[in-house]
């Protein structure tokens, strides 16, 4: 987008008209900076680093990315990977994630400490396109060979300082 083409709306980023129509639906009016910047960075395949506020956007800016790029992968094996630092912080992403994707028929999985791992294993065994985790139960799922990551093309570290 250049200076002359303001970006004005969800559509001008690029989106899937799924996604887009979504967002209508979730009465999500125009993009906020971080997601006006981030997101066709993402939808490209950039790596990026970005910083804002609590309360601006960020998990929609890269998860709406992040199912823009799933396409009709099927969900045998996670194709990304969102780590983030508490559970309740990964319960609160897997459910927007969930919720943007809603149309596309994405499966969204949260793994994470202080649960009985076997229920997780299970949903991770069902199938997934994405997988929301705290680093510990991740650690725990890749050395039990239940979480693999072959298929994985995006890594996401949310709230990274933490």
């Amino acid at each position: 987008m250049s200076p002359e083409d303001p970006v004005t709306s969800f559509a001008d980023l690029g989106l899937r008209e799924e996604l887009v129509a979504r967002l209508v639906e979730l009465d999500y009016e125009e993009p906020t900076p971080i997601q006006r910047e981030a997101i066709p960075v993402l939808i490209e395949g950039s790596d990026l680093l970005g910083q804002a506020a609590t309360g601006t956007g960020k998990t929609a800016a890269f998860a709406l990315p992040l199912l823009h790029r799933l396409g009709d992968v099927p969900a045998s094996r996670p194709t990304a990977l969102i780590l983030v630092p508490t559970r309740e912080l990964a319960m609160q992403v897997q459910q927007a994630v969930s919720n943007y994707g809603r149309s596309l028929g994405v499966r969204v999985v949260a793994v994470f400490g202080g649960q009985p791992i076997q229920r997780q294993l299970k949903s991770i065994e069902r199938g997934a396109h994405i997988v929301v985790a705290t680093p510990g139960r991740a650690i725990d799922l890749i050395n039990r060979r239940s979480l693999k990551l072959d298929a994985i093309t995006t890594v996401v570290l949310d709230e990274a300082d933490e």
